[in-house]
């Protein structure tokens, strides 16, 4: 009899043994995607600091003065061509003023709002690490908490309540079981769900690094790293660049204001 027992548990144990195996690895690969993309902010953050303090502060001079270049020619030509061109670069100087000194225009500290707080507390009641069964359940908790407070920084409701949502689906019960073969089918769910969530997840992460990499800092970190490649630096060559272009641009200046003044203007 305990032999037929076993050949009769046999296939669930292997069944949740083997679905066990490959939740431990998407989790596995889970956590490396999440730290592969940290990575990622990371250099590109540190990157566009680098960026914004050599070329980007030279831009906005250089949009500035253009600017005043075409405020002058108002005064000298008068037409409403010289205006609208003068509008518009005036426009394009404030934007690039407030993208080089983006620091000094933060916004102010993120007040979460009631209900926000209530989520996340709900959250972290879910899925903090000290509410874990195993050692393996604690990793993965950790995971989702750092998630969460990401999420909870951001004031991203969808993805608080999407953890939440994920929890409750995968730790749903349809009351107690009648049998351990029950038991054994609703744990198979469980895992399974879990590991769809992963993949999910992983898929998410691999798109979001995707449009990382093709924005445009996103781009010019990749043509900054091919320069170096090529014992070359990309930023300091712009920046020379324009420097340039900032001398021409005063020269202009200078000269249509000595025609204004010329004029009697």
């Amino acid at each position: 009899m305990p032999a037929e027992i076993i050949l009769q548990q046999t296939p669930h144990a292997a069944a949740l043994d083997q679905r066990r195996e490959q939740l431990a690895a998407v989790r596995i690969a889970l956590a490396e995607r999440e730290s592969e993309l940290a990575q990622a902010r990371a250099q590109l953050k540190a990157f566009e600091g680098r960026y914004l303090r050599q070329v980007g502060i030279l831009y906005a001079e250089l949009d500035e003065l253009e600017a005043r270049i075409a405020e002058r020619e108002v005064d000298l030509y008068g037409s409403d061509s010289a205006r609208t061109r003068a509008q518009e670069s005036r426009r394009r100087a404030q934007e690039t003023h407030d993208a080089a000194f983006s620091a000094a225009h933060e916004a102010p500290e993120f007040d979460p709002p009631p209900s926000l707080k209530t989520l996340f507390r709900e959250v972290a009641r879910r899925i903090h690490p000290d509410f874990a069964c195993d050692d393996a359940e604690q990793k993965y908790f950790t995971l989702l908490m750092v998630r969460a407070n990401q999420a909870y920084s951001r004031g991203d409701t969808e993805a608080l309540q999407r953890l939440l949502d994920d929890y409750r689906e995968i730790h749903a019960s349809g009351g107690k079981q009648d049998s351990a073969n029950d038991g054994a089918a609703a744990e198979l769910l469980r895992i399974t769900r879990q590991i769809q969530h992963a993949r999910r997840d992983i898929a998410a992460l691999d798109a979001e690094e995707q449009m990382l990499r093709a924005s445009e800092i996103g781009q010019l970190h990749l043509d900054a790293e091919t320069a170096a490649g090529e014992h070359r630096d990309l930023l300091t060559e712009l920046a020379t660049s324009l420097r340039e272009q900032i001398l021409e641009a005063q020269r202009r200046f200078e000269l249509i204001d000595r025609q204004i003044s010329g004029l009697g203007k």
